[in-house]
């Protein structure tokens, strides 16, 4: 198996192609909080915003995690059968939480443009930003 890792744009497309991707963030004892998220990307700008299925709470660790640091991780993959199909794409960033109808409408119309769901039903709310300071990722081959 051929293996190589991946130039930035190119890292940065398979990331944008991938429907879903693991947000990383840290809570204030140092521990990892992992939870999947949907997402839009623009150029090193990723967002990703609460939506309207049901939780616990609004009061999201995620989004407590954030206030307490801002530093967080996006992971999108592929798996198949076939191990020459397999990449990762790991985008590491610096988040922030939108909450004004005003900063929020811009990334909610780049999300409802990936996601039929989102057209019938917009996200409330909260957007996460994240500024991408390091794209990484790993591919078996080349597509």
């Amino acid at each position: 198996m051929r293996t190589l890792n991946l130039a930035v744009d190119e890292a940065r497309q398979r990331f944008a192609d991938a429907v879903v991707a693991r947000l990383a963030t840290v809570g204030p004892a140092g521990r990892p909080h992992l939870v999947p998220v949907t997402f839009a990307v623009d150029g090193d700008r990723i967002y990703t915003a609460v939506d309207a299925k049901p939780k616990t709470t609004a009061n999201l660790r995620r989004l407590r995690n954030i206030a307490g640091n801002p530093h967080v991780a996006l992971l999108a993959d592929h798996y198949s059968a076939n191990w020459d199909d397999l990449w990762w794409v790991r985008a590491d960033g610096t988040a922030s939480i939108l909450d004004r109808p005003v900063d929020m409408a811009g990334p909610l119309q780049l999300l409802a443009a990936r996601y039929p769901q989102y057209r019938a039903s917009t996200p409330a709310g909260p957007v996460i930003s994240i500024q991408v300071e390091r794209w990484s990722g790993w591919a078996a081959a080349a597509r």
